[in-house]
């Protein structure tokens, strides 16, 4: 009896609007309450996560331990539920990972077999291991004659 009194004594303590935040994180878990829209585009983005982060630490700082982890799963339904309106969870559990790419890659690219017309090609005519080209300056200046009823060639 004793044990039950004290209990009241304690929630006594708590403020009502903490009470009044605990029943609707409870109600809020409890059941399948889908999320509108526009609630939902919200919460899914960066700004809203951060958002979120930030009540926790509020809710962990200023009022009821308690009502902070309790907070803690109702974020946790909140994004899933969010995610699971804006499509993002679809998009994640159907996009695949960069190793599953890179395997279907590698798959649809088999590595290249160097043909008989390649391999002539770099026996014989090595480009960059040939020896260095040598300009020689000559006196020589070509000139074209008139032409008459034709187009130029220069």
């Amino acid at each position: 009896m004793y044990d039950i009194m004290k209990l009241f004594d304690s929630f006594k303590s708590i403020p009502p609007l903490e009470i009044t935040l605990f029943i609707i994180f409870v109600l809020y878990i409890i059941f399948p309450f889908e999320t509108p829209v526009v609630i939902a585009s919200s919460v899914d983005s960066p700004l809203g996560m951060i958002t979120i982060l930030c009540v926790t630490i509020f809710l962990f700082l200023y009022t009821n331990p308690v009502l902070g982890v309790i907070y803690i799963f109702v974020a946790y339904e909140l994004l899933r539920r969010s995610s699971n309106v804006t499509g993002r969870s679809a998009i994640i559990q159907y996009t695949p990972t960069q190793a599953n790419k890179d395997l279907e890659l590698k798959a649809m690219n088999p590595p290249l077999e160097r043909t008989l017309e390649e391999e002539v090609v770099d026996a014989r005519a090595p480009i960059g291991k040939s020896p260095v080209v040598d300009f020689v300056n000559s006196d020589f200046k070509p000139v074209s004659d008139k032409i008459i009823s034709g187009a130029s060639l220069i």
